[in-house]
């Protein structure tokens, strides 16, 4: 499973597309098929979470030439499966701030809002039920 915070301009969207975004913490390895979970960057006026989709499209960017350390980049299209029916954000997710707790919500406010760039993120089992529950 994988989620992506990025600027989305309409929530309501049938299909995202998220060119050229940042990967990390196994974002690289998204694939056509895969589920992944929409978050609305707000530092770009977005609200968080705001659909659950299925990627349709994958494609790795080619590396900058010359560039030595480069975080890995992917181009994905995402069909939307489902809108949320409670929202969740950076001021739900702030306090989860103990690193090692285990907890969901730690592990996307760590994966998500420690790093304000956008990027695409894998994330694991008990987080993507976590974020189940808001669908």
């Amino acid at each position: 499973m994988y989620a992506i915070k990025a600027e989305v301009t309409d929530a309501d969207a049938a299909v995202f597309e998220f060119r050229q975004q940042k990967t990390m913490y196994g974002g690289k390895q998204i694939a056509q098929g895969d589920t992944v979970y929409v978050f609305a960057n707000e530092n770009e006026g977005g609200a968080g979470l705001v659909a659950r989709g299925t990627v349709i499209a994958a494609q790795a960017c080619p590396k900058k030439a010359g560039v030595e350390r480069q975080t890995p980049r992917v181009s994905i299209t995402v069909r939307r499966s489902a809108r949320i029916k409670r929202s969740l954000g950076r001021s739900e997710l702030k306090r989860f701030s103990d690193w090692s707790d285990g907890r969901p919500e730690t592990e996307l406010n760590f994966k998500f809002y420690r790093q304000a760039t956008n990027k695409i993120v894998g994330i694991s089992d008990k987080a993507a039920a976590f974020l189940q529950q808001f669908f």
